[in-house]
Parts: structure tokens; C-alpha cells; sequence
């Protein structure tokens, strides 16, 4: 049965934030709040909690992966940046948006897209998260939490505990989220391609030119 956190979303515990930490290094996968809507992440190089988590999601090597990032830095390590692309970058961010970047060699293989060698990447701007990926030092691998047959994230976590406690080994409890997930947008093209419109404005993507 996975362990339950319930965190203060303006002022997270730092005790229960190590704890957290902990199960994630242990290989755990660990439900999360975000500012778009809950997710399910896991260790960046736990190979065997990346599998684990699409077979969760019911989803292939075809579908893109999210690393969440605390800042511009972290996205900078794993992604390749322009000029202009990190201008956009730092209008949107931290917020709900999805970047789809070319990946760096940080990035391992199997994380990235295989046919493009491509990377989703984001940077939160819900507290708890931002917390966690400091006290962690790296960033997490994610995906929205939509179950497999689901039209739409789960949002409360006594519905997550019920549906995935025997699944996943921790569930953090920020409060309600939102329904929508990301604005996804597309930056390996000439001009920026919003993949899917979500939580984030499209119109922001406009004022970093």
C-alpha cells in the first residue's frame, strides 16, 4: 500500500519533503500535485520505474515523457536552447506549459523520443513541486495522471489512493488540482507549434518575440 503525505500546498513540511525524496531515490513512483493537474513521476535514471510508469499509463516509447524542472538551468542540461527559444522559455515559465525540445546527451536513450530525439520539459510553478525538486537536486520524470480508459486526470487524491495504492509507492497530498493539463508547444520547428492548448495561455507564447 503506497505511503500518503498530506503537504501544506504554500509552505511544504520539509520532514515529509525528505521522505519523499527518499521513496523516489528508493525507485518508488510517487503521485504529485502540480499547477496544471496531479502526476505520476518518477527517478530520472530508474529504468525500471520508467517502465513501471507507462505500464501504468498503458502507454508506449512513442509517448513523450515530461521532465520537470526547477528552473531554466536544469532545462538548459537536458535540452538544446537557443537564443530565441530561451527568451520564450523564460516568458512562460514557471507555468503550465509543456516544451518539446531536442535532447541533450544527458538525456538517457530511452527517455527520449525514439524516432525524433526529442524531450518534454516543464517547469511548475505549484509550490510543493518546486520544493520537492529542489530538495531532490534533479529533475523528475513525469506524466499526467489519466488512467488508461480515462477521459480526464484524476484530481483528488483519496480517488488516487483508491484507484493506484497498490500501484505506487507514495501519493502527496496538495489539495485539488485542475482538470486541464498542459499547453504542450512544439520548439524543434522554425517558428513555435502549440501541440495541444491546455491550462497555459497560448497568448503569452506571442510576447516573447
Amino acid at each position: 500500500m503506497s505511503q500518503y503525505f498530506s503537504l501544506h500546498s504554500d509552505n511544504p513540511q520539509l520532514r515529509l519533503l525528505k521522505q519523499a525524496c527518499r521513496v523516489i531515490e528508493g525507485g518508488g513512483i510517487a503521485a504529485v500535485p502540480t499547477d496544471s493537474c496531479y502526476a505520476l513521476v518518477c527517478h530520472l535514471d530508474d529504468k525500471d520505474a520508467v517502465q513501471r510508469l507507462r505500464r501504468i499509463r498503458q502507454v508506449d516509447d512513442n509517448h513523450h515523457l515530461t521532465l520537470l524542472c526547477r528552473d531554466l538551468s536544469e532545462i538548459a542540461t537536458y535540452a538544446k536552447v537557443d537564443n530565441s527559444q530561451y527568451r520564450l522559455l523564460k516568458t512562460a515559465t514557471p507555468g503550465p506549459y509543456t516544451f518539446i525540445l531536442e535532447a541533450t546527451k544527458e538525456v538517457p536513450r530511452r527517455l527520449s523520443h525514439p524516432a525524433r530525439k526529442t524531450i518534454g520539459l516543464r517547469i511548475p510553478a505549484d509550490k510543493i513541486m518546486q520544493a520537492l525538486l529542489a530538495e531532490l537536486g534533479q529533475p523528475l520524470l513525469s506524466t499526467t495522471l489519466i488512467l488508461p480508459n480515462h477521459a480526464v486526470p484524476l484530481n483528488d487524491p483519496e480517488e488516487i489512493r483508491q484507484s493506484l495504492g497498490n500501484q505506487i509507492e507514495l501519493i502527496i497530498d496538495g489539495g485539488a488540482c485542475g482538470l486541464e493539463s498542459t499547453t504542450v508547444v512544439d520548439l524543434t520547428k522554425e517558428e513555435p507549434v502549440v501541440l495541444r492548448v491546455g491550462r497555459g495561455d497560448v497568448s503569452v507564447l506571442g510576447r516573447a518575440s
